[in-house]
């Protein structure tokens, strides 16, 4: 079994026999300290600043602004449970929200909704795709996102929120969490790009001189790009329940946004399929080129065979060593013996070659 499989299972045994809602991390603890920040904005005002502790969040609660509360960090199960007890999550989205093996999902509750991400981004030392769970939390007026480490495609938000760039500003808490999804959506392309690159570079190689490498490397773009789909796949289904606006938490003026970057997931998606089938046709012809690359060494071999088939007979008859053989007295029996086989040797190229054998 894979160590990446062990480790899975082994994180996810700490929770048999515990009772639903046991808040316990599942995942990779990827940075040391907890990092709470929040911004508090208005068209007319803006605030930002981390948080010391925990409970620096809790007076945004009930505050008229814009309130966007972004962890960084989530191993530390009491901060997790002292937000979800403030902010009254329920115990089962906490559990969701340590559990990094989820994939994307969305559950509506009458005060907030819940929204679960992967967050993808190349690793170029890796030379592979990874991810990172995202979870938010939209209420009324907050957005509360979980992140696994400190770094994400958030900062153009950020940026236009310090500014008071476009429209986020004016609008309301529905349209951050719009905005922060689009972001996420918007690097799958980036992402697709990478990949796109990685699978032309090895067309080439496929086309010139496929190896055993090109194989290997055939198979693990298939991964990632099965990775990529499950990471992918699940968000259509996400988006399209928030863009219906069933939950009065979205506002019909966020909908319309919503729509679009549904169709930038459908748009990613139809890329995965097309990547999908791309390394589907390099597989066959990467076996193909084997094949004929077998086939040519057999007919060289086979050709061969063929030619020093008579050359063995004349040889063997001439090699049995009887006493009288008339030709092995005669001053000129071994030059003609070679001449002749030479031009055996002439004339059958000369019939391989009209066949198109050669």
């Amino acid at each position: 079994m894979p160590r990446s499989i062990k480790k899975m299972f082994k994180k996810r045994s700490k929770k048999t026999g515990l009772p639903p809602g046991t808040l316990i991390h599942i995942g990779e603890k990827k940075i040391e300290k907890v990092k709470i920040t929040i911004i508090d904005y208005n068209e007319a005002q803006f605030q930002e600043k981390e948080a010391k502790k925990v409970e620096e969040c809790f007076p945004y609660k009930d505050q008229p602004n814009v309130t966007w509360i972004n962890i960084d960090g989530i191993h530390d199960v009491e901060i997790i449970e002292k937000i979800g007890n403030h902010f009254n999550l329920h115990p089962l989205q906490l559990e969701d929200i340590l559990n990094t093996e989820h994939r994307p999902k969305i559950e509506d509750f009458e005060d907030y909704i819940f929204v679960v991400l992967k967050m993808l981004y190349y690793d170029e030392k890796e030379n592979e795709i990874k991810d990172e769970q995202i979870s938010l939390i939209l209420a009324s007026n907050i957005v509360i996102s979980f992140q696994e480490s400190e770094g994400d495609v958030f900062n153009p938000i950020r940026e236009r929120i310090r500014n008071g760039k476009g429209r986020i500003r004016k609008m309301g808490a529905d349209y951050l969490a719009y905005a922060l999804i689009d972001a996420i959506v918007d690097n799958y392309f980036i992402i697709l790009e990478k990949l796109g690159e990685k699978i032309q570079d090895l067309e080439e190689e496929l086309v010139t001189n496929p190896t055993s490498e090109t194989l290997h490397a055939i198979h693990k773009l298939k991964r990632e790009n099965i990775f990529l789909r499950k990471s992918v796949w699940p968000l259509r289904e996400v988006v399209s329940k928030l863009e219906r606006g069933e939950s009065s938490l979205i506002k019909e003026t966020t909908v319309i946004y919503l729509r679009d970057v549904y169709d930038h997931i459908i748009r990613v998606i139809d890329t995965i399929e097309t990547f999908r089938d791309l390394l589907s046709g390099m597989l066959d012809i990467y076996l193909s080129s084997i094949s004929n690359r077998m086939n040519e060494v057999m007919k060289v071999l086979t050709v061969i065979a063929t030619i020093f088939i008579p050359l063995t007979l004349i040889a063997s008859i001439y090699g049995m060593n009887f006493t009288y053989m008339p030709e092995l007295e005669s001053p000129w029996g071994y030059p003609i013996v070679l001449v002749g086989m030479l031009f055996i040797v002439t004339l059958m190229l000369i019939y391989f070659k009209r066949k198109k054998w050669l």
